[in-house]
């Protein structure tokens, strides 16, 4: 006889087959009830505090939280978005957390200075990016929490980069840095400066504002998340936009981009213009690996922001919303917001050839559709993303609705999917990362600020 878990798998793969669209309404019904959420830790206990809801033996600690004074005077900025968990030594990590702010949409409301780190204060502005043309550093920007995962105590912070805007996820580098990602394509006017659409990275090692440098070779468009390959160097970019490319950077020198480097957009070997998104028919099925070339893109400061429809143009895969991106064991796996026939979302993964080096129209590595979401119940709107100690991916949701139903959903290897935790404010889980010992996660609510760090039994589950 099958377990509930088994038969949920079994359902689960019906829906993401395409067969459910072809049942009556009430089936459906039946079939949305049936694929409830997978109890792989037990179930989820109602917090008392009403901010999230984990297993039992699962706890929270909220380290960091809006408006906090920080170390450098500054408050604790809103909207937080991507992290990463960078060691420090054997007992503490640097947390390097993104700010996804905007610029308002009427530049001369006065709401700026209530939401946002336009501070004149001169020792700020001297390290801004960017400024409006009355002088304040424009509201983007990252900031560093120093915490020690042995007493569990977060020691300091303070900001590391302002001046930018819609800092929304990136990645850590082997070396030890965070690539902060603008999700932005402002051009300079007679309000700002510069133009953005950049990444910039931040040393692990910094104490206050670093100088903001944008990695301008790495190209300039919607940047969603980043994440390196260890053996080669070679750091892969996804794109939020709903005609996105995937792209990867190859540096001149390994572990130095800013010394500039060779900018490229994934395709499928002998299928032009191949379209993942499975929006207009279910063309790509689960698990079937396409052997990828890289194609060379120009003129990748963009200043048209036309850099997806130049590498759409020459060939190049289309992607629905790339977002957060992980690599882990020789492969990396990528959200892609709202993709699938239901447009719920779907996770690819990427598996580099051990011999890739980054050629310009070669085979190199393979791609294939791990999970494409078929259910709201069971996965919606996937976001950052990263790998729990067991081997399971662990995936924030981002859901747009009036009243937000956010979890972060757990998936193993074979794709079956489960809650690990719930969301009870309105907004979203963002930036999930481990401690490099595998103890303690750390995932950030995006608005208002809030950095929690999560310990439990993470070996309890390991199907």
């Amino acid at each position: 006889m099958l377990n509930r878990r088994q038969f949920n798998k079994g359902l689960l793969t019906l829906a993401l087959s395409g067969l459910a669209t072809h049942l009556h309404a009430k089936d459906l019904l039946t079939l949305n009830l049936l694929m409830g959420p997978n109890r792989a830790y037990g179930p989820l206990l109602a917090d008392p505090k009403g901010i999230l809801d984990l297993p039992a033996g699962f706890s929270y600690t909220v380290i960091s939280k809006l408006n906090d004074v920080m170390d450098d005077g500054l408050p604790v900025p809103d909207r937080a978005d991507g992290m990463g968990c960078i060691p420090i030594d054997e007992d503490t990590v640097v947390l390097v957390r993104n700010h996804e702010i905007s610029l308002p949409k009427n530049p001369k409301s006065d709401a700026l200075a209530d939401d946002t780190l336009l501070i004149n204060k001169p020792s700020v502005a001297k390290h801004a990016f960017d400024s409006t043309v009355d002088g304040r550093p424009l509201p983007g920007g990252t900031s560093n929490l120093i915490y020690n995962v042995k007493t569990g105590k977060l020691e300091k912070q303070f900001m590391s980069l302002i001046g930018t805007i819609r800092n929304c996820s990136g990645g850590t580098t082997p070396w030890g840095s965070w690539l902060t990602c603008e999700e932005s394509v402002e051009k300079a006017s007679d309000y700002i400066g510069k133009d953005h659409g950049y990444i910039f990275e931040i040393p692990s090692s910094a104490n206050g504002l670093i100088e903001a440098i944008p990695l301008k070779e790495m190209g300039r468009f919607n940047h969603e998340a980043a994440c390196v390959d260890p053996k080669t160097g070679i750091v892969y970019l996804t794109e939020d936009r709903n005609d996105s490319l995937f792209y990867r950077f190859i540096p001149n020198h390994k572990g130095e981009l800013n010394k500039g480097g060779k900018l490229q957009a994934l395709a499928i070997q002998n299928t032009k213009q191949f379209d993942t998104r499975n929006w207009e028919k279910s063309s790509w099925p689960l698990n079937t690996e396409l052997a990828c070339t890289w194609i060379d893109l120009e003129n990748v400061e963009s200043p048209k922001d036309d850099l997806r429809i130049q590498g759409f143009e020459k060939g190049a895969a289309l992607f629905a919303r790339g977002e957060g991106i992980h690599f882990e064991n020789g492969e990396m796996y990528f959200c892609c917001t709202n993709g699938g026939k239901q447009k719920l979302g779907q996770i690819m993964r990427y598996r580099p050839e051990a011999s890739e080096k980054g050629g310009s129209e070669q085979q190199h590595g393979r791609l294939s559709l791990f999970l494409e979401s078929g259910n709201k119940a069971s996965f919606n709107y996937g976001d950052n993303i990263t790998i729990a100690p067991n081997g399971h991916l662990l995936v924030c949701e981002d859901q747009y609705s009036d009243t937000v139903n956010n979890n972060l959903k757990g998936v193993t290897p074979s794709g079956e999917i489960y809650d690990f935790a719930k969301v009870r404010w309105q907004t979203e889980p963002a930036g999930a990362c481990f401690s490099p010992d595998g103890s303690t996660l750390f995932v950030n609510l995006y608005s208002p600020t809030a950095t929690l760090a999560i310990k439990g039994p993470w070996s309890a589950f390991k199907a």
